[in-house]
């Protein structure tokens, strides 16, 4: 998928554009529903991807679950916010990392002097 506003490719699953942050709205290829699953991203992550991942389920922007991680980690006095962050990191699943078609490596090509058997 292409972000219309600074023109670089990104994943086809993406709210946000990696580069320029400005929001994606395109919709899904499929008539299908999209279902959605809550998953520590592989993009977008400072220590382990939890405040991306939560951000990319509720489709909001990461800096705001971030700030509003931060804050209940200091009103509670580091402890709630802590414990939940490492229980996040520990049972969310890894997100893919997304891989272009074109820049998967091409499959060897048989040499023009070899002899193939089958």
């Amino acid at each position: 998928m292409m972000c219309p506003n600074c023109r670089r490719d990104i994943t086809d699953y993406s709210n946000f554009c990696y580069f320029c942050g400005a929001r994606q709205h395109a919709a899904p290829a499929t008539g299908a529903p999209v279902h959605k699953r809550l998953m520590r991203s592989s993009v977008d992550c400072k220590i382990a991807g939890v405040c991306g991942g939560v951000a990319e389920y509720l489709e909001i922007d990461p800096t705001i679950v971030r700030l509003v991680w931060v804050l209940v980690f200091i009103f509670t006095g580091f402890v709630f916010g802590g414990v939940a962050y490492l229980i996040g990191w520990i049972v969310m699943p890894q997100a893919p990392l997304y891989v272009p078609v074109a820049a998967q490596p091409a499959p060897p090509a048989a040499a023009p002097n070899s002899t193939q058997t089958a």
